[in-house]
């Protein structure tokens, strides 16, 4: 243990980077646990999410955000690409997250924009599992170390886990002196409600396509018990669009049916106990325009 372990430090560390390039998986692989979901669509982070890791004396506040909005016609999209700036504002450290197997114009675009905070800037380059050669790696982290100036480069692969450990050494070697802001056993700012809307949000975006995802919502009615001691769940899935009410529900009601099932399978394991899931499928149009609606569905418009 070296002497910064002992010492008593703590600081939020912002997660950024261009849509899918495993931010959220990055966060629940350093946090150890499932915090914020995950899938193959882009923008599937909407609200800001914390992740809370402990290190000896020392606490890092992870900001998992969504990623770069470049359309912002809409109130919700506004509501995403500020919350991406707000979390660079607050952070002690900016985590800038890249695809190790291609670096892309709006990875450079980001990189010139936060160009004022090179020196509390760390570069992750995720994904080297699935570079062909590792000889590979060197070559690129010389290219991006003469592209991107940043305070450090750390190659990892959050679904393999691999390199983390140098991830976090990384990090908690430049986190400001300071008290722990949460206690130690805590792991995320968002309640129960929150987790089980997004989890039921995640198997419908596996098992969605085309604009259906992107035009839906989950919001959880009521939390309670049953006779047989399940954990009993209503949630309202909400549309934009009546026309894609017969896609959620599928023939026979067989995708929600599907969907149903994969969601009480996690949440079980996220609650410990068994599941009983009523789910029921509302549009409401124009929702993810509206201010008030997106208040009342529990988004930060403040």
């Amino acid at each position: 243990m070296t002497k910064k372990d002992n010492e008593s430090r703590c600081g939020f560390v912002a997660i950024v980077g261009r849509p899918n390039v495993g931010k959220s998986t990055l966060l629940n692989a350093i946090v150890g646990e499932k915090v914020s979901i995950v899938s193959s669509k882009a923008h599937t982070t909407r609200h800001r999410t914390l992740g809370i890791i402990n290190r000896g004396a020392a606490q890092a506040i992870f900001i998992d955000t969504p990623g770069l909005q470049r359309d912002r016609k809409r109130v919700l999209h506004r509501l995403m690409a500020r919350a991406v700036s707000q979390a660079i504002a607050d952070a002690d450290l900016v985590l800038m997250v890249v695809d190790a197997t291609g670096i892309r114009d709006q990875d450079r675009r980001l990189a010139h924009e936060l160009r004022e905070q090179a020196d509390r800037m760390i570069l992750v380059v995720n994904k080297i599992d699935l570079l062909h050669r590792r000889t590979e790696l060197f070559a690129l982290l010389q290219r991006l170390a003469e592209e991107f100036p940043c305070a450090a480069y750390v190659p990892v692969s959050a679904h393999k886990q691999e390199n983390l450990d140098g991830l976090m050494s990384e990090i908690f070697e430049r986190l400001p002196p300071g008290p722990a802001l949460f206690p130690s056993d805590t792991t995320t700012d968002k309640d129960t409600h929150f987790r089980i809307a997004e989890t039921i949000r995640e198997k419908l975006l596996g098992a969605l396509h085309q604009e259906v995802p992107y035009g839906l919502t989950v919001e959880v009615e009521h939390v309670g018990e049953t006779d047989d001691d399940k954990i009993l769940v209503h949630a309202l899935i909400w549309l934009e669009r009546d026309s894609h009410k017969p896609i959620v529900i599928g023939k026979n009601g067989r995708v929600l049916k599907a969907i149903g099932r994969e969601a009480r399978i996690e949440l079980t394991e996220l609650l410990g106990r068994r599941v009983h899931l009523e789910l029921w499928v509302k549009v409401r149009s124009g929702w993810s325009d509206s201010e008030r609606e997106l208040r009342n569905l529990g988004f930060d418009v403040s």
